[in-house]
């Protein structure tokens, strides 16, 4: 009985690995000829589309750009011109009478490229004197304001020894600083 055992089960054992065997072969037969043999994919062509191609010429499409690395040319005007001429964009801080006014100028426009005025009434509302040093504060925040969110982030700021002493023009400087004001250009670099 136990040779009869042994036999069924070598001849089970053997009828299993047949059905494998041509199971495994018809699989290999159903694949398509890529998959039969191991093989790295080709590298695709890269395609080089017209939006890519490097022009030959430059062109600097931001003017500010030389200006803040100080590279750009500054207008040196004469030795006794006063204020100097050195600069991009001058800070220009005006008490008259009635009012207090700060006005950025570029270095080749006569018109103010930023302003700030307590004629504003936005300003006006807000403060009782429209010349104390409480408005000089108030247009020195929202001038500061104006320049960050403009882009111009350094200025040259000069005033008479005997005016730039005054409570009014230093609490001025110092609202334009906390603002995030340079109030001093970089030095011209001469490449």
């Amino acid at each position: 009985m136990a040779l009869f055992s042994e036999v069924c089960r070598s001849a089970r054992v053997l009828l299993v690995q047949c059905q494998r065997s041509a199971a495994a072969a018809a699989w290999i037969h159903c694949q398509p000829a890529a998959r039969k043999y191991s093989q790295t994919a080709p590298e695709p062509e890269p395609v080089v589309s017209d939006n890519e191609g490097i022009n030959k010429t430059f062109v600097n499409r931001n003017p500010r750009n030389l200006e803040q690395m100080a590279l750009a040319v500054k207008d040196r005007g004469w030795a006794t011109v006063w204020p100097s001429r050195k600069y991009y964009h001058r800070l220009v801080l005006r008490r008259t009478q009635n009012h207090t006014t700060a006005e950025v100028y570029s270095c080749d426009s006569t018109d103010p490229v930023l302003s700030c005025s307590t004629r504003e009434w936005a300003l006006k509302r807000q403060l009782g004197s429209m010349r104390s040093v409480a408005a000089c504060r108030a247009v020195g925040e929202v001038l500061a304001q104006r320049c960050c969110e403009a882009g111009i982030t350094r200025l040259y700021y000069r005033e008479v020894p005997w005016m730039f002493r005054s409570e009014a023009n230093q609490t001025f400087w110092r609202a334009m600083k906390e603002g995030g004001v340079v109030l001093n250009e970089p030095k011209q670099k001469f490449v």
